[in-house]
């Protein structure tokens, strides 16, 4: 027996995007969070065939199309990654619809759309330009779940040295620390250290972090470093880590709406301000403030992020049964070889 999955690949500011598009038995649910459980009890090895090694790599992510479960959505996106699954990634986002619209896989009305996802519902509007027969998108902007500062300066301890991080929400948490805070500069040479202190700040940022707005308590999603910017059009360069180890090679979308929550809280963000935010492969988004709102007493703006991304290829994933590497491996979790 050969379990098949087919998807189109794409790319966003460097950072790889996997939609599943074939391949994916039908998922129960009337909601987002409940055909995320129904996939993870039903077939995980969706997940880790996609992601994991050797079809995949450590710091790939997917996503898959399911029908919408809200009335006017135009279908939901669920998002994989090597440790599970994560509420909303916003380059998948991108990279979802840059290939919907390009390869026709979602009826929309013109070039705008909105996906469902566990985060909320998601609106996209697409940049096109006709490309002889083709559609080529060449931007996406998605209008991003309300954004905001749950703990601002939060003191840490790690080993000797005390720091600050703002705990911050963009779609999931994260904590946004400048790199000058922690002594090793925004560059590619020194990832191994970046990954090792934010594999750091997740252990010391213990516990769930509660949503203003919700009942369900939320682990940090990853550590965002921050410095000056290389692209004299940026006004920060950041890199982002999520928390099993993953290294995003774009800006970080969601990271970015919550990086811009942080930012006006400080009074550095008008509303009419674009934010040009670099990442560590000098790739760029650009963010502004669509909208502000209350989530109960905690204030929040709604962003609006563009990115673009380009499709790289078509791929047919297969795996047989008597593969004993059929549903992935991560060298990280020796329980999975």
């Amino acid at each position: 027996m050969r379990q098949t999955l087919r998807t189109i690949d794409a790319h966003v500011g460097g950072q790889p995007v996997r939609l599943i598009v074939d391949g994916v038995p039908p998922l129960a649910g009337r909601t987002m969070a409940s055909k995320r459980e129904s996939l993870t009890r039903q077939a995980d090895y969706v997940r880790r065939m996609a992601v994991l090694e050797p079809r995949g790599h450590a710091d790939m992510c997917a996503a898959m199309l399911t029908e919408p479960v809200t009335t006017g959505s135009n279908a939901g996106l669920l998002f994989l990654q090597r440790d599970g699954f994560i509420a909303l990634s916003g380059h998948s986002v991108v990279g979802a619809a840059t290939i919907a619209i390009e390869r026709g896989l979602v009826l929309a009305s013109g070039e705008s759309l909105t996906f469902d996802t566990e985060a909320g519902p998601v609106q996209v509007r697409a940049r096109v330009q006709p490309r002889g027969e083709a559609t080529r998108v060449d931007s996406v902007v998605f209008t991003g779940v309300p954004s905001f500062v749950l703990d601002a300066g939060r003191p840490l301890r790690l080993g000797s040295r005390d720091l600050r991080v703002d705990v911050a929400f963009g779609g999931v948490f994260y904590a946004i620390v400048d790199t000058e805070a922690v002594g090793v500069p925004l560059d590619v040479t020194r990832l191994p250290d970046l990954m090792r202190i934010a594999m750091e700040i997740r252990d010391a940022v213990k516990g769930g972090f509660a949503h203003p707005a919700g009942q369900q308590t939320s682990a940090l999603g990853g550590v965002m470093f921050t410095g000056a910017p290389n692209d004299p059009e940026a006004h920060l360069r950041g890199v982002t880590i999520f928390a099993g180890g993953s290294v995003d090679r774009s800006p970080c979308a969601t990271g970015t709406a919550a990086l811009m929550a942080v930012l006006d809280a400080m009074g550095l963000l008008g509303a009419s301000d674009t934010f040009v935010h670099e990442s560590i492969t000098g790739s760029l988004h650009r963010g502004r403030i669509a909208g502000r709102t209350m989530l109960g007493e905690v204030p929040a703006i709604v962003p609006e992020i563009e990115a673009t991304a380009w499709i790289t290829g078509e791929h047919t994933l297969l795996a047989d049964e008597d593969d004993p590497f059929r549903h992935g491996f991560d060298l990280a979790r020796p329980e999975s070889v």
